[in-house]
């Protein structure tokens, strides 16, 4: 059985290499929206899709960290509470993780639907509350703003998330040998 905290070598390696792909996906392939500072970010499906195969933890240090390094780069610093959000999204979607099979191979219609209940709550609570309360206490911004942008990054997010998270889900799970389909020939 899985363990749902298991912080093993793969798991580190797999880390690092998400919150690479995290960080050069949210600076570079991203399409803006009409709600000013939020855009469609294909981040978040390889963030969901990590967070699906390697955990919470693994999840939400690829998010948290890929943001903090593209927000530090392209702005000068991390908007800290869009960071924490984008962690608290993919920790959320890795809770997911203990309950698919994707290394054994499966990943079926059951599977795609949990991964997506998991993946639109985790953005709804991500974005609709973590988002918006950081940003009024922490930056004092208004409260209009912050839940109009919270509303599009929670859309766009799980749409982005269930597209790509699903595609490389499925994709994924049919490179791996089912489990018992390989047979001794006698």
């Amino acid at each position: 059985m899985k363990k749902l905290f298991e912080f093993k070598t793969k798991t580190i390696v797999a880390t690092g290499l998400g919150a690479a792909l995290f960080f050069v996906l949210f600076m570079y392939v991203k399409v803006p929206s009409p709600v000013p500072e939020t855009s469609l970010q294909t981040a978040y499906g390889v963030g969901g899709f990590f967070a699906a195969m390697f955990g919470p933890i693994a999840g939400g240090l690829i998010a948290f960290i890929g943001h903090a390094l593209s927000d530090a780069l392209s702005y000068g610093s991390p908007w800290w509470s869009w960071v924490i959000a984008s962690g608290v999204s993919c920790f959320l979607i890795g809770l997911v993780y203990p309950k698919l099979n994707v290394e054994e191979g499966e990943f079926g219609k059951k599977d795609i639907i949990l991964y997506n209940v998991y993946q639109v709550v985790a953005n709804v609570i991500a974005w609709l509350v973590v988002a918006p309360i950081l940003d009024i206490v922490i930056y004092s911004e208004p409260v209009e703003t912050v839940f109009l942008q919270g509303i599009t990054a929670a859309i766009l997010n799980a749409v982005v998330t269930g597209v790509i998270g699903t595609v490389l889900l499925v994709l994924y799970s049919k490179t791996r040998a089912k489990k018992g389909s390989l047979s001794k020939e006698g």
